[in-house]
């Protein structure tokens, strides 16, 4: 059957978006770069509302192929993505597509994170004019079963999660505007359970992890995980991510997943001591208008 381009916005791209990276999730345990819950967290900063903006490439209704371009504020980010991590089948038919949207980019930079080992989508990318950035992340899993024992949390500390009753104002607000609980909540992967906050005997908010079950995939994702300044160095980290995995689990996740920076040395120890093990490298490329 051939493809037909398909542009979506709202929660339709969402439901596409998320659709599409389950599907190839299912045909590759650890392949391509993100998880439906990656695209579902990017919500809270664009809701997708000019259908230019996302093309999906459909097989009857099912999508097989999308490039999105979510809105940063200082730069867009382009993802392609395909049924399929390897994008070399995919990648002829629909890059001259994404290219020319890439083109009518003026207003700020354009980038992209590509796998070290999608050498397709490299070599697409460089031709097209985009530079390698001296930004790396690096791929972390873990077997349900290995995940870390519960710790005990410092005293006078309280962890809570946002289906607890919580009437305080969510904890993510400072980083994430007054809007990220509505626009979580929008979001079919979002659980409350699973949405957990360390307050300080103070009240303040002192480290939180947010955790993605995604069931039809079978994997759990870490995305965010902070400490707040102040608060570093008191195994607070360490606890919201054990009880973070340990519900992961218990929501029928066998598997987790979890990426940090190259150089951040505090999110490398967190979830290497943790238990996560390094699959897979990608990097950042820009075009500048």
């Amino acid at each position: 059957m051939a493809l037909r381009a398909y542009q979506a916005s709202g929660l339709e791209y969402l439901d596409l978006a998320t659709a599409l990276l389950q599907g190839a999730r299912r045909v590759e345990p650890t392949g391509g770069v993100w998880e439906a819950a990656d695209l579902q967290w990017w919500w809270r900063r664009d809701q997708h509302p000019d259908p230019l903006d996302q093309t999906f490439w459909l097989r009857g209704d099912t999508p097989v192929a999308a490039a999105i371009f979510t809105d940063w504020g200082d730069r867009w980010g382009c993802d392609v993505i395909g049924e399929e991590h390897d994008l070399s089948r995919i990648l002829p038919l629909i890059w001259p597509s994404v290219l020319g949207r890439i083109d009518s980019r003026r207003d700020k930079p354009v980038e992209m994170i590509v796998r070290d080992d999608d050498f397709p989508l490299i070599d697409a990318v460089s031709r097209a004019g985009f530079e390698a950035t001296d930004k790396a992340d690096v791929t972390t899993w873990m077997l349900a079963a290995e995940r870390p024992g519960l710790p005990q949390h410092p005293e006078g500390f309280e962890l809570v999660t946002r289906s607890d009753g919580e009437t305080r104002p969510h904890h993510m607000i400072a980083r994430n505007g007054e809007l990220v609980a509505e626009r979580l909540a929008e979001c079919s992967l979002y659980r409350p359970e699973l949405d957990l906050a360390v307050y300080a005997p103070d009240g303040g908010v002192a480290a939180y992890g947010l955790f993605w079950a995604d069931t039809v995939t079978g994997v759990g994702l870490v995305e965010p995980m902070r400490t707040e300044g102040g608060y570093q160095r008191m195994g607070l980290a360490r606890g919201v991510i054990a009880e973070g995995l340990d519900r992961l689990a218990r929501a029928g996740c066998a598997r987790f997943k979890v990426s940090y920076l190259v150089g951040n040395e505090a999110s490398r120890r967190l979830y290497l001591g943790a238990g996560f093990r390094p699959e897979s490298s990608a990097r950042t490329y820009c075009r500048t208008p």
